[in-house]
């Protein structure tokens, strides 16, 4: 065991050794810098069922959404029955300091909740649109993604905020008000994709299938119900440890994703939370732009059927 210490009663192992290859950092930058904005990144986490990217020494990075055995009676723990597996999984709840030590000191590197609360599965708290450009140096194009979705809520009266993912695309949220369902949200936000789309399809596309993206930055409308988005402020598996941080719209041209590191994150936020400071008050969404989204097929019911139909016409 080699720099180790204890904080708030979590023993913290290996603290100097390389956090992943290409990192820059150690396992002490992450647990320093995540100790740093516990606070802030608390705020995102706490309440949600919590799955977490961890990166162990000589495998490759996994998701983990089940708890392991060895995880302290004090790390509050939910349940929830998970349909594709036929099984409850058992999520950690990341709801304190002491919490978010220990996930660090199991080397979770990457912190994506849910957009629902538990014991409220049906109230999603956010609408989210996950833009994804089709290049690793596409983040350019993703910030002009961003703009047409900011068109197309403005064009529905609803405002939203931007954050980088911390890996090469843009997140856009709009909170949205506790009245409105996870299926009132979804469609809600497919709606919001494909008005976008046609602003400039030459730029944006809602195919979900990536051969049909033809080069083009995929506005992702699935992120809704039980769907997990990475939280504002965590770190990313990625060349240099980037972490997903909120920028201001007018400042979204100027930024690029390595900005905002493990390193230097920190010292941005100091006693602040741009995150929560640049959040609009939750938002009613209009019942036109709710039937205007039930009409437009779900992105991966629509890729299946597509998928089996090629497959029907390659075999035949």
């Amino acid at each position: 065991m080699t720099g180790g210490e204890s904080r708030d009663g979590v023993a913290l192992t290996n603290l100097d050794e390389p956090l992943f290859d290409g990192a820059e950092a150690t396992k002490r930058d992450l647990i320093d810098y995540l100790d740093a904005v516990a606070d802030q990144i608390i705020a995102g986490l706490a309440d949600r069922p919590l799955s977490v990217v961890r990166v162990l020494r000589g495998r490759p990075p996994f998701m983990q959404k089940n708890v392991p055995k060895y995880t302290p009676p004090w790390v509050r723990i939910v349940q929830v029955w998970a349909e594709a597996s036929k099984r409850e999984v058992s999520y950690a709840l990341c709801n304190d300091r002491r919490t978010l030590l220990w996930l660090a000191n199991q080397r979770a590197v990457e912190y994506h909740p849910t957009l629902v609360r538990a014991q409220h599965w049906n109230q999603p708290t956010h609408l989210v649109l996950d833009l994804d450009p089709p290049h690793a140096d596409g983040f350019g194009s993703a910030v002009g993604a961003a703009h047409l979705v900011r068109q197309a809520l403005a064009d529905a009266r609803l405002v939203g905020t931007a954050k980088t993912s911390g890996a090469k695309g843009v997140h856009v949220y709009v909170p949205v008000s506790e009245a409105a369902t996870g299926e009132e949200v979804a469609a809600a936000t497919r709606a919001i994709a494909v008005r976008a789309e046609q602003i400039d399809p030459a730029l944006a596309t809602t195919a979900y299938v990536r051969a049909d993206r033809a080069g083009k930055v995929f506005l992702d409308s699935t992120r809704s119900g039980g769907a997990t988005v990475v939280a504002a402020y965590s770190p990313r598996i990625r060349p240099g440890a980037p972490v997903s941080y909120p920028v201001a719209w007018e400042d979204l041209d100027q930024v690029t994703p390595a900005d905002f590191t493990v390193r230097s994150a920190a010292r941005l936020i100091a006693d602040g939370d741009p995150w929560a400071d640049r959040m609009p008050e939750p938002q009613q969404l209009s019942p036109e732009l709710i039937e205007e989204g039930r009409a437009i097929p779900v992105a991966r019911v629509q890729a299946m059927h597509e998928g089996k139909r090629r497959a029907r016409e390659r075999r035949g």
